[in-house]
This record gives C-alpha cells, structure tokens and sequence, in this order.
C-alpha cells in the first residue's frame, strides 16, 4: 500500500524535521515514490535529499535512485526495434539516466550499488546507439543520406563499443558513396574492414 506509506512518511518527516526519523523518512520516500511509480517524485525525492544532506552517508543511495527513476521511464531495447514510430519518440528519459548513473559512478565509484549502475549504463548505451540507428535507418530507406551520415556519426562518436557500429559504419560507406564522396567512403569502409573483416560495405536498409 505505497500511497498510505508515503502519506506516512510525509507526517513523520514533518513531525521530526531536524532529527535522524525525518531524515530516514525523506529517504526512503524516494523508493516508495518509486514503487508507487511516480519516477518524477522519486526524482524530485532524490534531488532534494542531495540539497538537505550532501553529507549523508547514504546520499550515495539517492544519486543512484535518480539514475533508477529515468531508467525506468526510457523504452526498451525491444520497443526501439519494433515500435515503427520509434524514430519520433524522444530518448531523453534514458539519455538523463545515463547522466545520473554516470555521475553517480564519478562521486561513489566503490558504492554497493555501482555494479548495478555500470551494468545499467551498458543497456542504455546500447539502447541510445539502437535509436541513433533506427533514425538513420529511417533516412536511409528515403535516401536522405546526410541526415544518415549525421545519426551514423552520432554512433561512431559517443556509441562506438556497442553493436550498433557495424551498421553505422556500412551507412556511412553507402551514404559517403551515394553523395559521390569516395575519400570519405573509403575511410569509412577501411574502418568497417578493420573492426569488422568481411563485412559487406554495403547497407541494407531495414523495412
């Protein structure tokens, strides 16, 4: 029952603002908000309790839970690939839970919570490089190529250890080549061949 948890969580830290219940209340609202599904409250929680109490020897905890409450709000790996509107959606939710978790990692590298967030930090690195794909797909299928090459570079850039680089680099080859660039398509083809040998440079667009 989370919304008569948090209803007395709220009365407990009112009551005893200055001493260590209302401070454990305020923290452990940020879960209950969580589980209430109210991932903007959890945040705000979360937010606040770093304000109050950027001492505290758990504050780690609610770094970390702002990194959980976007994650929660991004659409999954599965959802990126089948949802055909995909390409209009946006991912701040994840892109944000990524920065959470990251900044997190930098202010409490050893926190019992930190194999969670790293492991974290792998699905949404692929899960924003799937989006970057899935739009360049997109293009690709209508022969835009430079809003292709743009998203293609995008992974190339910031995304380059996930599984979307073998497709980003074959986009940029065909793209490069149908804009009759052939330095550049070059390039882009010794670098799919270096990390991916015998893959065609040719992109096959999906759809």
């Amino acid at each position: 029952n989370y919304k008569t948890a948090i209803q007395r969580l709220q009365t407990l830290e009112s009551r005893f603002p200055f001493n260590d219940f209302g401070t454990e209340a305020q923290l452990e609202l940020i879960y209950v908000n969580y589980l209430n599904k109210d991932y903007d409250t959890s945040e705000d929680s979360a937010d606040r309790f770093i304000r109050e109490h950027p001492r505290h020897p758990d504050v780690d905890y609610a770094y970390y839970m702002k990194g959980v409450a976007y994650f929660d709000q991004a659409p999954g790996l599965l959802e990126t690939v089948f949802d055909k509107d995909t390409y209009q959606r946006d991912p701040g939710n994840a892109e944000k839970s990524f920065q959470a978790f990251q900044l997190y990692l930098q202010k409490f590298p050893n926190s019992k919570y930190s194999v969670d967030a790293r492991q974290r930090m792998v699905f949404l690195r692929d899960r924003l490089a799937l989006y970057e794909w899935t739009v360049a797909d997109y293009y690709m299928r209508r022969g835009a190529w430079i809003a292709a090459l743009d998203r293609a570079n995008t992974i190339v850039k910031h995304y380059p250890q996930t599984p979307s680089l073998k497709d980003a680099l074959q986009i940029m080859t065909t793209a490069y080549t149908r804009l009759g660039l052939t330095d550049l398509a070059d390039a882009a083809k010794r670098t799919l061949e270096l990390n991916f040998p015998g893959t065609s440079p040719e992109y096959k667009a999906h759809g």
